[in-house]
């Protein structure tokens, strides 16, 4: 929400005060707070009338009505997993505090079925062959895969127009028509869908040297076979609240290796981990790019996005990383694409 200071009363605030309170907000609730802005408790509408039933009266203090242990989100939760406690709990507010128990925000409910509408760009890199999937590219772009009901391409523009992105450029080469042929201009799902024609492979950023006009505001960059849940509103957010002039979305990957490890030293074992796992910080194919990095991209070259980090890092620029924690699945090989089918309609459910 975003005045949420709007429905903050204080410990010392009566029935009264709170009940206008509520009606200022427009939120059906109020949080009580102390004097530290420590969340006390939180008062709705019902409280106050079930508070008044048992014989309270509007002079009374407001801390003696509210509900002094509800559902709160941490700073540092994101909005999907919040969402998904609102859901299961019935819940039409959760407030949001710090690890201190300080107030810091509210979600509404209704935040999260009204996204506001962005207007920054989302560039989707469409052009791959897919030859890891063997058969199932050999008439078929990637992205038009089908993954459950529909090709991931078209999952992955209504999870961002669901966020309030409605500006799309594809980068398309491989069988490209296919892709055309079934998004048109985009005006069938609400969004408007431009075309980056590359007439030779170009990599995972080259493309962005075939935009006509340089963008105003940051834009989102995404590989076209992910599966993700991620919500990208919240990537660029916290990427304009950084500063930084590129944003890589990463996620942990973890590998075993098969045998037992041996250390040794000058011939000699010191010590053996059996099956050891390696942990590693790897690039989720997710990226925000503010316009200034675009002029690191040589026009007309296959440029992959590895590449313009590293020159972004020669520059003296910052670049930062996202860590994606929710779902994500790369499509890319032919057991994740079956495991993607096999999890579509438990993740994605509209």
């Amino acid at each position: 929400m975003k005045n949420w200071e709007q429905t903050l009363v204080s410990a010392g605030a009566t029935l009264h005060e709170a009940l206008g309170t509520i009606d200022k907000a427009g939120c059906q609730i109020a949080l009580v707070i102390d004097e530290q802005g420590h969340l006390l408790g939180t008062l709705s509408d019902g409280d106050v009338r079930r508070a008044l039933l048992k014989g309270l009266t509007l002079g009374d203090r407001a801390v003696a009505a509210m509900h002094p242990s509800p559902t709160c989100a941490r700073v540092d939760e994101d909005r999907q997993s919040i969402l998904g406690t609102m859901r299961r709990l019935g819940l039409h507010q959760i407030p949001i505090v710090d690890r201190h128990g300080v107030v810091v925000g509210l979600e509404v409910v209704d935040d999260f079925l009204t996204a506001k509408v962005r207007d920054h760009w989302v560039v989707v890199m469409a052009g791959g062959i897919g030859s890891r999937l063997e058969d199932l590219t050999r008439h078929t772009p990637k992205p038009m895969l089908k993954v459950g009901s529909r090709p991931l391409l078209e999952t992955i523009v209504r999870g961002c127009a669901d966020h309030g992105f409605r500006h799309f450029y594809f980068a398309v080469n491989y069988r490209s028509e296919q892709i055309e042929a079934h998004f048109g201009d985009g005006s069938e799902l609400g969004v408007e869908i431009r075309y980056l024609r590359e007439q030779q492979r170009l990599g995972t950023a080259g493309a962005l040297s075939l935009l006509s006009e340089a963008p105003s505001l940051p834009i989102v960059v995404t590989n076209a076979d992910l599966l993700t849940r991620e919500n990208y509103g919240d990537m660029v957010d916290r990427h304009v609240e950084s500063g930084a002039d590129a944003t890589m979305a990463v996620r942990a990957y973890e590998m075993q290796v098969p045998f037992g490890v041996v250390r040794e030293r000058d011939g000699s074992i010191e010590s053996i981990e059996e099956k050891p796992v390696q942990r590693f910080i790897v690039s989720a194919g997710m990226y925000v790019l503010s316009p200034q990095v675009l002029r690191l991209v040589p026009h007309g070259q296959f440029f992959d996005m590895p590449s313009l980090f590293e020159a972004m890092v020669r520059e003296g620029m910052s670049a930062r990383c996202h860590h994606v924690d929710g779902y994500w699945i790369d499509i890319g090989r032919l057991s994740d694409y079956e495991r993607a089918n096999m999890e579509f309609d438990k993740v994605f459910q509209c």
